[in-house]
């Protein structure tokens, strides 16, 4: 039996919990559904269980502006935060919404009905009017695993972060945490507390940025405003701060690479120094900042239950890992933390009337939709600051033009295709220099170099395009439900 609703989210995470609150809190006289293929609310934040999980934005700004964070620590904890994301869909009746264990493997439009038919892998099929992605853009399946040489040889246990065993006990081992991103810094930290040791083995260091886990203003704001206010009043700060020192640093690059190793060199212990360990060879925000909450990595190294090592691996020896340099490090667990594995629209193969869509041939329309492909948009967050600054904007323009499509008896709209050919050269809608990136830039959807193409990372101008912009931009093309000529162009 098919089930029909006016509006299909896929993915019950942090995106997709917001984007049904916003659909029910702007459109209530609309029907939707949530498909999420694990059995679980939190995405994201329910699937990764490494030690020490927790946000590398502020909560202010990663949480819900609907929804004021109330816990005293601004950079949180993972499971504070999937506490959050759970609570929020249970207080806006979105779980009885959610229908789990539907992982979606194909959905295809049809201009002659002007509906969507999606596929779940079990068999179960819906059709919907329009169809909301917001599984993110990293696959669930698995990380992005390298093969070490030698890798069979070790003697201990490898583990990748995103599928971290429960049972693991690491208390009084030695551990060799592979990788520099927000991951290993993360790991780092929390396992020295009960490891005998732990080492980061870096190829190449990333630019670190230490900062209190509890943000000062926010605590005094809330002891005098109410809470609402408050959190509108920092939200606001923080984005406006963000916005300012990521503007400042692409502007200015050389004095903000010198002005961030200079405050790592004062956090270090005399044994590590800054270069070769915290010295990048790319420009701030080429790839993102790794937020360190209190200094905890650094004093995990002063306090000698960690170190440092930049170098190259050689191959894993049956006690370790042997290094280009000819150095070895012994180790009782390795932990391969080498970054995610990219996938485009959850892995779901589009159709519109038959022609297949390939992600990477695509353009992406204000970040979120794709030339000739109706009725469809993709929730994607910012990489210069937090998912859900821009991940709730998205959802909230779908939410406009879902209304405009009813207030003018439109049954669809799609950007323009032939307007993306004139917004200049492709570029990656994820426009960073990391290795994970780089490596599945070519499957996923393009940017331009001109608006509405371009993926800004500015939430103040997105802000006033989406929320105050006008719908009918000259790029979107409208149709009827019996003007199968216009949808099939």
């Amino acid at each position: 039996m098919t089930e029909h609703v006016d509006v299909l989210i896929v993915g019950a995470g942090l995106s997709g919990v917001g984007a049904a609150c916003r659909l029910q809190e702007r459109l209530p006289g609309k029907t939707y559904a949530v498909l999420e293929a694990r059995d679980t609310i939190g995405g994201t934040w329910d699937l990764f269980r490494y030690p020490g999980i927790r946000s590398d934005s502020d909560m202010f700004t990663l949480g819900y502006p609907f929804r004021p964070w109330k816990d005293p620590k601004a950079i949180a904890d993972g499971p504070s935060i999937l506490s959050y994301i759970r609570s929020t869909a249970a207080s806006h009746g979105i779980v009885d919404r959610i229908r789990f264990g539907h992982r979606v493997v194909r959905a295809s439009w049809s201009s002659s009905s002007a509906l969507w038919t999606v596929s779940t892998e079990h068999g179960a099929t819906f059709t919907c009017r329009f169809l909301y992605l917001c599984s993110g853009y990293y696959s669930y399946e698995s990380g992005h695993v390298v093969d070490f040489p030698g890798r069979a040889e070790f003697a201990g246990e490898i583990v990748h972060p995103q599928h971290w065993p429960a049972a693991l006990d690491y208390t009084d081992k030695r551990v060799v945490v592979i990788g520099s991103g927000a991951t290993a810094v993360t790991l780092v930290p929390a396992l020295a507390s009960t490891a005998a040791h732990v080492t980061m083995l870096q190829r190449s260091p990333s630019y670190i940025v230490a900062r209190p886990g509890r943000d000062a203003l926010a605590d005094r704001l809330r002891a005098l405003l109410p809470e609402k206010l408050a959190h509108r009043v920092v939200r606001g700060k923080n984005v406006v701060m963000g916005t300012l020192f990521f503007q400042l640093m692409r502007r200015l690059p050389k004095r903000a690479s010198l002005a961030l190793r200079k405050r790592v060199a004062a956090q270090l212990p005399a044994s590590i120094p800054v270069d070769p360990h915290f010295v990048p060879s790319y420009d701030p925000w080429d790839q993102r900042l790794c937020l360190v909450p209190d200094a905890d990595l650094f004093r995990a190294l002063r306090s000698g239950k960690a170190d440092i090592v930049t170098d190259g691996i050689s191959r894993f020896t049956s006690s370790g890992v042997l290094l280009k340099s000819g150095h070895s490090l012994e180790a009782d667990i390795i932990v391969t933390a080498t970054g995610l594995r990219l996938v485009a629209f959850g892995g779901i193969a589009l159709t519109v009337d038959g022609r297949a869509i390939e992600p990477g041939d695509q353009r992406a329309y204000k970040g979120m939709m794709f030339g000739g492909v109706p009725n469809l948009a993709w929730c994607v967050g910012y990489t210069n600051n937090s998912w859900t600054l821009r991940a709730d904007l998205t959802s909230q323009y779908v939410c406009r033009l879902l209304a405009y499509l009813d207030r003018r008896g439109f049954a669809f709209c799609m950007p323009d295709a032939e307007s993306a050919s004139t917004a200049g050269r492709p570029r990656p809608i994820v426009d960073l220099a990391s290795g994970y990136i780089k490596r599945a830039a070519p499957g996923l959807p393009k940017q331009g170099e001109k608006r509405p193409w371009m993926m800004r990372q500015n939430y103040l101008l997105d802000f006033a395009d989406m929320r105050l912009g006008r719908v009918d931009d000259g790029v979107l093309r409208f149709g009827r439900a019996e003007d199968r000529a216009t949808a099939a162009r």
